[in-house]
């Protein structure tokens, strides 16, 4: 059974920058919204398919191991308890507060496969329609939306994420500590940027600006988040 509410997990552990705009959305995930046996999602692009920028043996360590690591947690964790009839995002809202273990893992199991689809091959440059129209409503322009995702990122001390999500029906910039997700403050995310040491180390070691120049300049997929919106 779920443990009691353990010390050590505040009810608000996030750090918000907000700016208008924006329309609620509807969000799924390939192979995660089953309940039961989790499995480790595919990647939605080869191991070496975002070099220079990230490389496949970063890719290899991330994917392969820290990943695959949550999942298997999560199913060890979820075997025989209440959690193993629910879908991913239940078990998350419904652990919040209540099982670190779960949450902590549930969590990153949805974390890191959002991450992975919030990249692409030959991505960076502009989003369009709908959502680029959004982003000029809320934010001025998509330098503006850039500039105030990333500083959240490079501000996000230790481990965490950042997000850009619609949050009230307004497009905001949000930043979360550890395994946090907006899911659990009835946010629903459009894209992510990874800030765990481990998603950049191998590859720029203590230079995470340099990091997230790169995922904004080459990699973020606008094509995904214009899809959340759409949702």
């Amino acid at each position: 059974m779920p443990s009691a509410k353990p010390a050590g997990m505040p009810r608000r552990q996030f750090l918000f920058t907000a700016a208008a705009g924006a329309a609620a959305l509807g969000l799924g995930l390939p192979g995660l919204a089953r309940a039961g046996q989790f499995k480790l999602p595919p990647l939605p692009w080869p191991q070496k398919a975002l070099e220079p920028y990230i490389s496949a043996r970063t890719i290899s360590f991330h994917y392969g191991k820290h990943h695959a690591s949550y999942v298997n947690n999560l199913n060890r964790l979820i075997q025989g308890t209440p959690f193993a009839k629910l879908k991913l995002e239940e078990i998350i809202k419904a652990s919040y507060g209540n099982n670190d273990a779960a949450f902590n893992n549930a969590a990153q199991v949805w974390n890191h496969t959002f991450y992975w689809q919030s990249m692409k091959p030959g991505g960076g440059g502009q989003p369009s329609g709908e959502l680029a129209a959004k982003i000029k409503a809320g934010f001025g322009s998509m330098q503006a939306c850039l500039d105030q995702l990333l500083k959240a990122a490079a501000a996000r001390f230790g481990s965490g994420w950042a997000w850009l999500v619609v949050k009230d029906g307004r497009l905001v910039v949000v930043s979360s500590s550890n395994a946090l997700n907006p899911l659990v403050e009835g946010m629903r995310p459009l894209l992510t940027v990874d800030v765990w040491e481990h998603a950049y180390y191998l590859d720029y070691q203590n230079r995470r600006a340099d990091y997230l120049k790169a995922w904004a300049q080459h990699l973020v997929n606008w094509e995904f988040a214009a899809k959340n919106l759409g949702m």
